[in-house]
Order: structure tokens, then sequence, then C-alpha cells
């Protein structure tokens, strides 16, 4: 089985749900609890929180330098298909993705929609049981998906436009507002409809930027994927995310130049 589409609805899941080549991880950061309490059957809890963050980080949410054996551990072997979702729609789920891709991984996607479009189709849930799994095996070469902001990349801050102009504050202490010279706003929030879907690919592809060398930022890593996600459904190929993001970038005491409206 290989999905064509980073991106699948709750009809492909629900028919490929008990695929025994299949990986299905409910993405979760902050409340794991009641992602754990109702799931869809058969996920596995990915916290952003715990294992899918380095602990020894400064900055949040850093990316694990040992990515391949989490998913590993979960199961995850090299032609496994792995499906993420998460229960706000579009939130978390990008970020797993997007690590997924870090591991060299290839059939990797993203429920549209998440948790509320299977319940609205009427599928059932029941709650994630953390069972122990048999390892799987990933022997493909992890991928270079971060990168620092250079002169060779455009960067998208995803951002709300508030916090983007800095006529918002910050919600981490100890940080500047305001953005990365040079850089361009694409909050996330425009790139979903009511709910919680994707919008088509053709209004995706009027809000980002045109194809180019890409990097993703945004408060710390999370909702950057988001963005990334959207241009790799518009056919965007180059592209990288920023994982200190605005919490390395705009740290008050990180030296780097910031520019506000």
């Amino acid at each position: 089985m290989t999905a064509t589409s980073p991106l699948v609805d709750v009809h492909w899941l629900a028919e490929h749900l008990n695929d025994p080549d299949l990986v299905l991880f409910c993405a979760s950061a902050g409340r794991p609890d009641k992602s754990l309490e109702t799931a869809i059957p058969g996920a596995r809890l990915a916290d952003i929180d715990q294992e899918f963050s380095d602990p020894a980080a400064e900055l949040p949410h850093t990316a694990p330098e040992n990515i391949q054996k989490i998913f590993e551990s979960h199961g995850v072997s090299d032609d496994s298909v792995v499906v993420v979702y998460d229960r706000h729609g579009i939130m978390y789920s990008p970020r797993i993705w997007w690590l997924a891709l870090a591991a060299g991984l290839q059939n990797v996607v993203v429920l549209d929609g998440g948790l509320s479009a299977w319940q609205d189709a009427g599928f059932a849930t029941e709650p994630i049981q953390q069972s122990n799994v048999p390892p799987g095996r990933i022997t493909a070469q992890p991928r270079e998906v971060f990168a620092q902001p250079d002169d060779d990349r455009l960067v998208v801050d995803a951002r709300s436009a508030g916090r983007f102009s800095g006529s918002e504050p910050e919600p981490r202490g100890g940080m500047r507002a305001g953005h990365i010279p040079g850089s361009v706003n694409v909050p996330f929030q425009d790139l979903l409809g009511a709910d919680k879907k994707f919008k088509d690919p053709a209004e995706l592809e009027r809000l980002l930027p045109a194809p180019q060398p890409l990097l993703f930022s945004c408060g710390s890593g999370i909702t950057a994927c988001i963005d990334a996600l959207a241009a790799t459904v518009v056919g965007h190929t180059d592209i990288k995310v920023y994982d200190g993001s605005w919490s390395e970038w705009g740290a008050l005491n990180s030296g780097k130049p910031i520019e506000s409206a």
C-alpha cells in the first residue's frame, strides 16, 4: 500500500485501518489524557511534549536525535504506512509527519480534519491502549529536513499576523516581539477551513509563496509544519523547517536582528 498524497481523508483511513503495514499515530502536545480517552481504533500516542522532543534541549519541542529509534519502538519499519492525526483537526499531526520524514520514511500521511472529521463521518472511537509492540526496523537514510535561516531560503512565518508584526505579545516569556528580517507571514490558521481541514489546493497555492527554496518557522517548530504540509500538498519540494523558530531567534539574549510593523 502506497499513499499518493500527504493528505488522506477519513474514508481512505477507514478502508485501510486494518492493513498490516499501517501504523496510526495520534499526535498530542498538552493534555495527552484527552487524546488517550477518545481515539481512532488502533492509534498510538505520539506525545510531542515527551518522547517526540529532545528532553535535554534548551529550546521547546526540539527534534530528538534518535528519531528513527523512537519510530521503531512503535513498530514502524521502512515499509510501514504511517498515518498521523490529532484531536484538534490539524494542529500537531503535521509535526509528527515532518519528524517521520526526518527519519527517512517514505509513506507518511496526515488525516485531513483529524479526529473530528472521523467522528463526523460516524466512525467508531475507543481509548488508546499503549501496549508494547514488536519493534520495527528503519534502514532508510535520515533526511535533512531542518535548517537555519540564511540568504538562500525565503522564511515563511506561520505565527499569527499580530505576533509577526509585533502588535501581539508572545505567549512565552523572555521573547521579543516581531519577526525575522525579510520573512513573510502565512498564518497557519489561514490555510484551514471552518471544518478544520485544509482549504482546496488552488486556495493554498494562492496563499503560499511561489515555488522556491522555503524555510518554515513559527513559535517552536510545530505550526511551521502545518505550512510545510500545505506547501507539499501543492507541489513544493524544496522546503525545510527552522526547528528553533522564534523561540531561538526571538529570545532576548539571541542577538539576532528583528523587524516589526
